[in-house]
C-alpha cells in the first residue's frame, strides 16, 4: 500500500494526559470547498495504529472521524461525527494495536474540515501515542522503521 501524507492525520503523536473529555489530535484534511465521495467511488478506510502503548488507570478510549466548517473541527458536538468507534479499555491499546474502519460511501455530508478526535472517559491517561491516516487498502498496510538515504 502507498500512503499519501496529505491522508495522514498524524504520526506517533501523544494522546493527552490532561484528564477526561473530548480531544483533537494530529493535523486535518482540508477537502477543499465541496466534499461528495472522499474515496470517488472507492471504499475508504480510516486505519488507527497505536505506535506506544495506551496506558492510565482503568481508562477507555473512543476514537471518531469528525467534520467541520471550522479548522480544527469542534470538540464541543457541534462537529459533524462520521465515525465512531466502540470504547477500547487502555490496557487493550498496546504498541502494534490496529483498527480499522471503513468510512461511509457515497455522496455525504462531509464538511470542510476532516479530522480524527478520541474522548477518553472513566479516568486520565498516563501515556500513549497512536498513528491514524486515510487508506484505500488497509489489508496490505504494513508499519516499517523509516528509511535513510
Amino acid at each position: 500500500m502507498i500512503m499519501d501524507s496529505l491522508s495522514e492525520f498524524c504520526d506517533a503523536v501523544a494522546l493527552s494526559t490532561a484528564g477526561t473529555g473530548t480531544y483533537a489530535i494530529g493535523n486535518n484534511l482540508d477537502t477543499g470547498s465541496v466534499v461528495r465521495d472522499l474515496g470517488q467511488g472507492q471504499p475508504l478506510f480510516l486505519v488507527i495504529t497505536v505506535d506506544t502503548a495506551v496506558t492510565g488507570t482503568s481508562s477507555t478510549v473512543q476514537f471518531q472521524l469528525v467534520s467541520d466548517a471550522q479548522d480544527p473541527p469542534a470538540a464541543d458536538g457541534t462537529e459533524t461525527i462520521h465515525i465512531m468507534t466502540q470504547d477500547f479499555p487502555e490496557a487493550s491499546l498496546v504498541a502494534g494495536y490496529t483498527i480499522v474502519h471503513p468510512l461511509p460511501m457515497g455522496d455525504l455530508d462531509y464538511e470542510r474540515y476532516l479530522g480524527v478526535q478520541y474522548i477518553v472517559g472513566a479516568a486520565a491517561l498516563t501515556a500513549g501515542k497512536i498513528n491514524a491516516f486515510l487508506t484505500l487498502d488497509p489489508t496490505g498496510w504494513r508499519a516499517y522503521p523509516e528509511g535513510t538515504n
